[in-house]
C-alpha cells in the first residue's frame, strides 16, 4: 500500500494536512504536534498507514517510523480505532507512553481525549507485551519519584502531559530535589 509520502503541504486543516503529490492533493490525518509544526508550501516526508473501510480510504501520516509502528500497535487493542490511536499520539509522545506502561501509570493514557479507564487499561496490557522495555526502563529510571509528583501536580493544574514533561525536562540539572521547589521552577517555564 502507501508506505510513505513526500510532497508539498498545500493546506493545514483541523486534524489533517493536504499534501500535494504529483498534482494530486492527498488528505493525511496526522497527530497534532506534526500538524502544528508544518507550514503551507513546505515540503515534507511522512510515514503513512492506509485504513481501508467499506465506505472510505483514509490515510494517516507520522513523522517517524516509530510513531507509525506505535499507531499500528494501538490499532491492535480491542476497542481502539484509528481516531483514538491518533488522539493518543496527538496527546502523548512515545517516551511518555512507554513511561506510563512500564511504571504502571495507565491513568496517563486515561488523560487522552476519547480514552476511558477500561480502554486505558486494555492499552497498557497490550502495549506492555509489544513495547521494548529496555529503552523505556532507562527513561523511567531517569524520571525520579519527585518528577513524577511534579508531573501529577502540573497535569492537575490543567497542563497536558506533554506540556508538563517538557517543563520538567527544561529544569536545570542543579535544580533542587524538593517537589515544591521543582514545581515552582517548572511553573516558571510556562511564565518565562
Amino acid at each position: 500500500m502507501i508506505a510513505t509520502l513526500r510532497g508539498e503541504v498545500s493546506q493545514v486543516e483541523d486534524n489533517a494536512l493536504v499534501v500535494e503529490v504529483g498534482g494530486v492533493g492527498m488528505r493525511v490525518f496526522v497527530p497534532a504536534p506534526l500538524r502544528t509544526n508544518v507550514k503551507v508550501g513546505e515540503t515534507i516526508f511522512i510515514f503513512t498507514h492506509l485504513v481501508v473501510r467499506e465506505d472510505a480510504l483514509t490515510l494517516y501520516g507520522f513523522e517517524s517510523q516509530a510513531d507509525r509502528d506505535l499507531f499500528n500497535i494501538l490499532l491492535g487493542v480491542d476497542g481502539v480505532g484509528p481516531k483514538v490511536a491518533l488522539s493518543v499520539l496527538s496527546t502523548l509522545n512515545i517516551d511518555t507512553i512507554q513511561r506510563a506502561i512500564f511504571a504502571d501509570e495507565a491513568e496517563l493514557l486515561n488523560s487522552v481525549p476519547g480514552v476511558g479507564k477500561k480502554t486505558a487499561q486494555k492499552m497498557a496490557l497490550h502495549l506492555k507485551d509489544k513495547l521494548k522495555p529496555t529503552d523505556a526502563l532507562s527513561k523511567l529510571a531517569a524520571m525520579s519519584d519527585y518528577d513524577s509528583e511534579v508531573l501529577a501536580a502540573l497535569t492537575s493544574l490543567g497542563y497536558s502531559v506533554v506540556e508538563a514533561q517538557t517543563a520538567i525536562q527544561a529544569l536545570p540539572k542543579d535544580a533542587p530535589k524538593e517537589v515544591e521547589e521543582r514545581l515552582r521552577a517548572a511553573l516558571g517555564y510556562f511564565t518565562g
